[in-house]
């Protein structure tokens, strides 16, 4: 991964926590620095960003301290929190979103740009797939 692609990746982790930037402008910065997806791993604490070239650059989570995640998948705890995302609720912040998933049992999430989803996934791999809307 080219050091624009590392900066880009940078700012836009940074960018998630301090509120800055939403979901969708997040992805158009990634797509346009041919960033093809990403993998939040919520037990390390980090974020790999991925590039069509098979290169990848791990970042440290800013916000929330790695950790122990809930053993138990529940996905309404984990789609509440997407929706409060994609309304932007009162009170929404991406840490208090990831303490929100991570309380649902979501051990991390990967996001696939060409895919146009995100896939949340728990200790045991049971999965929550969110499409992109159109």
């Amino acid at each position: 991964m080219n050091a624009d692609q590392k900066s880009v990746a940078q700012r836009c982790l940074d960018s998630a926590y301090a509120g800055s930037r939403t979901f969708p402008e997040i992805l158009n910065l990634l797509h346009g620095a041919d960033i093809e997806g990403y993998t939040v791993d919520y037990r390390r604490g980090v974020t790999t960003y991925y590039a069509p070239d098979g290169s990848s650059v791990e970042l440290a989570n800013p916000g929330v301290a790695p950790g122990p995640v809930e053993a138990a998948f529940n996905a309404d705890i984990i789609i509440s929190g997407i929706r409060d995302a994609q309304t932007n609720a009162t009170g929404y912040t991406y840490k208090a979103f990831c303490e929100k998933v991570v309380a649902g049992g979501c051990a991390g999430y990967h996001v696939s740009l060409p895919g146009r989803r995100a896939v949340y996934f728990g200790r045991t791999a049971e999965t929550h797939v969110e499409h992109f809307p159109a």
